[in-house]
């Protein structure tokens, strides 16, 4: 009984010593589909790296950002990995506040050159990789085949925006809740100002100049603002300024939207007969432009990045690699089907005939990130990086501000000479409290 005793206590002693050293990694993630089923799936990561424990702290969006930043600013450590934004990366290394991902980059198996580029440069400073993409997305034309057909119309793959603003007009039937366009109203530097920060790119505006000088004072912006506001009058639907991309969705899926200029990551929702009532009358066309050489198409991605005060820095690079690999991909294809594989980060995933067999939308979404350029996202030079964002830390309190005034002219509280006018004064007051120039 004394050996048996002994050699139990043994056992014990060397399990509780594996568990004592296996390394836990704490990972922030946005409460998105993509993620929740990013976390169904680690066994297979734990699996392949047993030493490593996951612990997982989901959150709403704007809680993550809040939370993160304050984290990472504060370099309290909480965090192993991070979800980010595209908006954040550029910002965050050049104040040293991620860890660079050079193993990951030197990865054969991984293969960074198979991110595609222009998701990868908006990732990348000084030609490091901070962070690496989870899903990325650019924003295009959805529309209602069977009522362009009605209206004997005929959607060009790449329109203009004069082309589309006609055709909602032509397609709107109020009387039947059927609405031409619906457009993204609610306020917020993500919400009205990603949509209309990427449209203003097309008719030639600009947030700065490169001296960093406001420009809502600029024709290019009354441009901008009066056709929108117009538009969204005479075919968009009542309570627009209210609408997000949830509202706007639910709008389209219901039937009650013509067209729908958004994040590409939705193709796969309004295609789906589950969820859409419309799901077999959907086509796909790039976002308009205005002859200038800009598209009015965004640029965005959801990336994992390692905050540079984790002290898990080799365990953390593990399973980024896993999460945003060729691997993990076909893994999510094999369990949950193609039409639900991570979007807009490889090409690899466009090349593939199976994806391109279930996702009728992937050669649109991969043109449309291919167009966007957040180095160069503007007619005119500019001092900034970023799409439908400018890339400073000030960015996120002005562009809610100056959402909430296009928001209001849309909602017809305010006229668009008044918002534009509030724009310009209050972007101009809060860049001179930051410094700039600098």
């Amino acid at each position: 009984m004394k050996l048996k005793t002994l050699l139990l206590s043994a056992c014990s002693a060397l399990m509780f010593a594996g568990l004592a050293s296996a390394e836990t990694l704490t990972i922030a993630t946005v409460n998105n589909g993509d993620m929740v089923r990013m976390q169904k799936l680690t066994d297979d990561f734990k699996a392949k790296n047993p030493g490593i424990d996951l612990q997982w702290v989901t959150l709403e969006e704007n809680v993550l950002r809040q939370k993160v930043t304050t984290d990472i600013a504060t370099k309290a450590g909480q965090y192993d990995v991070l979800t980010i934004g595209t908006y954040e990366v550029p910002i965050w290394s050049k104040l040293g506040w991620l860890a660079s991902l050079d193993k990951l980059s030197a990865d054969k198996d991984y293969d960074v050159n198979d991110l595609l580029p222009a998701i990868r440069s908006g990732l990348t400073t000084d030609g490091k990789l901070y962070a690496a993409p989870f899903y990325g997305e650019s924003s295009m034309v959805m529309y209602r085949k069977d009522l362009f057909d009605k209206a004997g119309l005929k959607m060009p793959d790449a329109p203009t925006w004069d082309f589309v603003a006609d055709a909602a007009r032509k397609i709107t039937d109020k009387d039947h809740e059927v609405y031409g366009i619906c457009l993204r109203g609610k306020a917020g530097w993500g919400e009205n100002m990603a949509f209309l920060t990427a449209m203003s790119n097309s008719f030639g505006a600009r947030w700065f100049d490169e001296k960093w000088k406001a420009q809502f004072d600029q024709p290019e912006w009354k441009a901008t603002l009066d056709f929108y506001v117009k538009l969204m009058k005479d075919a968009g639907p009542p309570g627009a300024s209210s609408n997000g991309f949830n509202e706007n969705l639910a709008l389209f899926q219901s039937g009650k939207c013509g067209m729908w200029i958004d994040a590409t990551v939705a193709a796969s929702f309004v295609s789906d007969p589950k969820e859409s009532k419309v799901a077999d009358k959907v086509g796909f066309a790039l976002a308009p432009d205005k002859g200038l050489g800009k598209r009015g198409n965004w640029l965005w991605a959801w990336n994992l990045a390692i905050p540079a005060s984790s002290k898990k820095t080799e365990a953390a690079e593990k399973f980024i690699s896993w999460a945003t690999s060729k691997e993990y991909t076909n893994l999510v294809a094999q369990k949950e089907g193609w039409l639900n594989a991570p979007p807009g980060t490889r090409t690899s995933l466009y090349a593939s005939a199976d994806y391109q067999k279930a996702a009728a939308f992937a050669k649109m979404t991969l043109d449309s990130i291919n167009s966007a350029d957040p180095t160069h996202p503007t007619v005119k030079p500019v001092p900034y990086v970023g799409v439908q964002f400018v890339a400073i830390p000030e960015f996120q309190g002005i562009g809610t501000a100056v959402g909430q005034q296009f928001s209001a002219a849309l909602a017809g509280q305010i006229s668009v000479d008044q918002a534009l006018k509030a724009a310009q004064q209050l972007t101009e007051r809060e860049m001179k409290k930051a410094g700039y120039p600098k």
